[in-house]
């Protein structure tokens, strides 16, 4: 070796191999599989249409051109690849189904949707497109880099100055090494107004953008179902777009339904997607389908799937979306090349980095146009100096024997530059005339003018963002046109609130469980001393025990004693006339079969900000514990409800009430003490906390019920006891004591009287439904219970038989029934289940509103 003067360098095989394959892999992610962020391209794409227009002359007014002319010439100038490579490229900027804005018009064969190929390049034409003018457009006014092509002969552009937003009007797909791109094409109007969105407001966040940018619009058209992977796509640069082709249904001759298709999901083979459905057929995986023919002509795609007589024709449209590429997806990955860097982009990315480079290009294009504005302007001065001072001229120049010798003596004589001198000496006779002379003073003064404009934009970087809007706006206004591709949301993601008009509904939910809701305009309003209407068809045993006002798009919130929380939107509250029992709500709410519902809060929207901060739900255990926590903490509704309070062993929940922040609260013992104190001396706290104490109760005690008084209400409050004794007592007969303490004295408990066994809040308009244990339902009305001290024993309510005694009392809605005459108390046989509702008294909101005749 070293005779022949050679010397070995000894490398690392395994540093080799890694160097050469970065470099490889560079090569091909920067200058071949992805396109360039600011025109879209890809290098073999900029470099067809850089030839077409500047090399060949193909404008879209030029005659066409042979394609092996157009190949050819874009390989030995700028593309030293194989000619397939450039002609493939080439085709598929001329397909109307593979670009949504082609940019090569074509002429003779480029292939068909059913995958057909192309005819030879040496049998096809081509020119460009009349957008394509527009992406060209500019190329010549120094608005781009140049850099030498392969072999240093020629130079050819970095970029183009296009004014379309390509990247996203055309999309593009591409394997790099370790990455790849798949960008989906979108509708020209739709971008543009974004864009221009973009210029009003570069702070503008990618969700708003989606005002704009509605979805992808494919070429092909079809249908883009389901719009979270599209706004995935556009927030984070990848997602999967469901594509489904455009069906009908229609009848042949016969009667029979068949299945007709119109458009097809983008980049999907129609010859190859017959076959498949055939194929399926034939392997019995696809039935009810009797035969598929392929009537495709000339005026549109039209696939007929006749279906067998028995078969439903929804059913089989699902399983073919399910089995064929009647339903597609397009997996989008946003990376393109950014200051030759490969990046992932979110929509708002594309946009800011295009809007970046044409104004890039309008700057850099109006230095251009000043530079050379200013140059005539220069020529322009000397001409006109040249005809004011024509004799002189002439002289100068006849007395010279040279054209140079002519030029130093206009120089000398006028102070004019080497330039003006040329311009005069070059000057034709014509410009002499009067005519001519007046076209130069009129060109100057435009130039001027032109020349002020010019410097202001350069200046000015409104004025620049103004022009890149109002080119773009013109842009919209020669090519924009319709969606081709129609966006329907997939069935989870349908609101369905839209499907309900808000209307106002009453809620009525009787003793023993069961849940309607009936409309508002069932329920006629009556005049004072109105018999009432018939009710719900309860069992002799039940009757109703809450009614709310409220509308379709409310919310009813139910707690449990286990101190669990369940929502149900009022339009799921199965529907009911209003003489229908309703529904358990074991039946509607996924409740646990050993839990029961103590407390139902009806609700306006839980999307309204300040009502669910304003507001706030207090909970009461049987332990004397009591729980507050914003209503906000409740506007995120789960199927299977949350924990509302952390309960103890041996605990349980038994009220929960909505309120203002400012409400009175009073709890009420076995024993016949209650504790009163502002709902302000409870701080809020989170859903998952156990609550602090309201009232301090002897072993043996427990808690029977929690009121919570507005102020400025007059509502008294009732207690009764287990042996039928009951009063009413003004509320300010209640002290306000702090929280947590014994309470006071609310009803004189003795062994005549029983424990107390119940503490609600009354007013005139309501009656009590008694229930005893023996299962006696007792109506009376709350007028005839008198006030009294709170330290009374009151007044027998009901007589009770022996061994019998209450075991609940439940204010309801007083009852426009006239009662026979001298008779205290009714049963509720007696009393009936008339219900009338009052429009004018509705309540939105609360736990129990006063429109019900129980």
């Amino acid at each position: 070796m070293e005779e022949t003067g050679e010397k070995i360098i000894k490398i690392n095989i395994e540093e080799e191999m890694k160097t050469a394959y970065i470099d490889y892999s560079m090569s091909v992610i920067v200058a071949r599989a992805l396109p360039d962020v600011r025109d879209g391209l890809k290098p073999v794409h900029r470099r067809i249409l850089y030839d077409m227009s500047n090399e060949l002359n193909l404008y879209s007014d030029k005659p066409y051109r042979k394609s092996a002319r157009i190949v050819g010439d874009v390989l030995g100038k700028f593309h030293p690849h194989g000619d397939l490579s450039v002609y493939d490229a080439m085709v598929r900027m001329a397909q109307e189904w593979s670009l949504r804005y082609r940019l090569v018009d074509g002429q003779g064969n480029f292939g068909s949707v059913d995958g057909d190929s192309p005819a030879a390049m040496r049998y096809t034409e081509a020119r460009m497109m009349k957008i394509t003018d527009e992406v060209m457009a500019d190329i010549d006014k120094n608005t781009v880099d140049f850099r030498p092509n392969f072999d240093e002969t020629i130079l050819e552009p970095t970029v183009l100055p296009t004014k379309v937003p390509l990247l996203l009007v055309n999309g593009t797909s591409g394997i790099a090494v370790g990455m790849a791109t798949n960008m989906p094409p979108h509708n020209l109007s739709e971008v543009v107004d974004a864009c221009c969105a973009y210029i009003d407001n570069p702070e503008i966040e990618t969700s708003e953008l989606l005002r704009y940018v509605k979805a992808p619009d494919f070429p092909t058209g079809g249908i883009v179902y389901g719009y979270e992977g599209v706004r995935e796509a556009y927030e984070t640069g990848r997602g999967r777009v469901i594509m489904r082709s455009k069906t009908e249904i229609e009848h042949t001759s016969t009667g029979r339904e068949c299945i007709i298709v119109t458009e097809i999901p983008y980049m999907v083979n129609k010859a190859e997607m017959i076959k498949k459905i055939a194929d399926l057929i034939n392997e019995k995986k696809l039935e009810g389908i009797a035969y598929i023919n392929d009537e495709s002509d000339r005026s549109g795609m039209r696939i007929v799937i006749i279906l067998k007589t028995d078969a439903v024709a929804s059913v089989v449209l699902n399983n073919l979306y399910k089995y064929t590429p009647l339903q597609t997806s397009f997996p989008v990955n946003n990376i393109a090349l950014v200051d030759g860097r490969p990046m992932l982009l979110t929509l708002r990315d594309m946009i800011k980095y295009f809007v970046r480079h044409r104004h890039d290009v309008v700057v850099r294009r109006a230095k251009y146009d000043l530079e050379q504005a200013e140059k005539r302007a220069h020529i322009l001065e000397g001409l006109l100096i040249a005809v004011d001072n024509i004799d002189e001229v002439i002289r100068i120049i006849r007395a010279a024997k040279t054209p140079d010798e002519a030029k130093i003596g206009l120089i000398e004589r006028f102070s004019l530059s080497e330039v003006q001198a040329a311009a005069i000496i070059d000057m034709r006779l014509r410009a002499l005339t009067g005519l001519e002379r007046d076209k130069l003073k009129a060109e100057y003064d435009e130039l001027c003018k032109w020349i002020e404009y010019l410097k202001e934009v350069l200046v000015n970087t409104e004025l620049q963002m103004k022009i890149i809007k109002d080119e773009m706006i013109e842009l919209r206004e020669k090519y924009g046109d319709e969606r081709r591709t129609e966006l329907v949301m997939s069935a989870e993601e349908f609101n369905p609130e839209d499907f309900y008009a808000d209307e106002e509904m009453v809620i009525t939910i009787s003793h023993m469980g069961y849940i309607k809701r009936t409309p508002l305009t069932e329920y006629r309003t009556q005049n004072r001393g109105g018999v009432g209407m018939k009710g719900s068809a309860t069992r002799d045993e039940d009757f109703i025990e809450h009614i709310y006002v409220t509308t379709m798009h409310n919310t009813m919130l139910f707690f449990t004693e286990k101190g669990r929380c369940y929502w149900l939107k009022v339009y799921a509250i199965p529907e009911g006339s209003r003489s229908s029992k309703g529904r358990a709500l074991q039946n509607v709410i996924q409740i646990e079969p050993d839990d029961k519902i103590r407390a139902y809060i009806n609700v306006r929207r839980l999307d309204d900000k300040e009502y669910v901060d304003n507001n706030y739900i207090i909970m009461c255990t049987k332990a004397g514990i009591v729980k507050k926590t914003r209503l906000e903490a409740y506007s995120r509704p789960r199927q299977n409800g949350v924990n509302a309070i952390t309960i103890k062993d041996g605990d349980e929940l038994i009220e929960a009430k909505l309120t203002t922040g400012n409400s009175e609260v009073l709890i009420a013992a076995k024993d016949g003490k209650a504790i009163r104190f502002n709902e302000q001396a409870v701080r809020p706290i989170g859903r998952t906390g156990a609550g602090v104490k309201g009232i301090t109760i002897e072993d043996g005690d427990e808690v029977i019920g929690m009121v919570c008084v507005e102020p400025d209400t007059k509502e008294d409050i009732l207690v009764v006891s287990e042996n039928g004794y009951g009063k009413r007592t003004d509320l300010d007969d209640y002290r306000i004591t702090n929280r947590g303490g014994k309470g006071v004295k609310t009803l004189q408990i003795t062994e005549k009287t029983g424990k107390l066994i119940a503490i609600k809040s009354v007013t005139d308009a309501n009656d009590l439904m008694i229930i005893n244990r023996s299962g006696l339902t007792i109506r009376i009305p709350v007028g005839d219970i008198r006030l009294s001290g709170r330290a009374t024993q009151g007044v027998k309510v009901i007589n009770l038989r022996d061994g019998d005694s209450i075991a609940s009392v439940i204010p309801v809605p007083k009852s426009d029934e006239e009662e026979p005459a001298g008779e205290t108390g009714t049963t509720e046989e007696q009393a009936g289940t008339g219900e009338s509702v009052s429009v004018d008294n509705a309540s939105q909101d609360g736990s129990v509103s006063t429109q019900d005749n129980a």
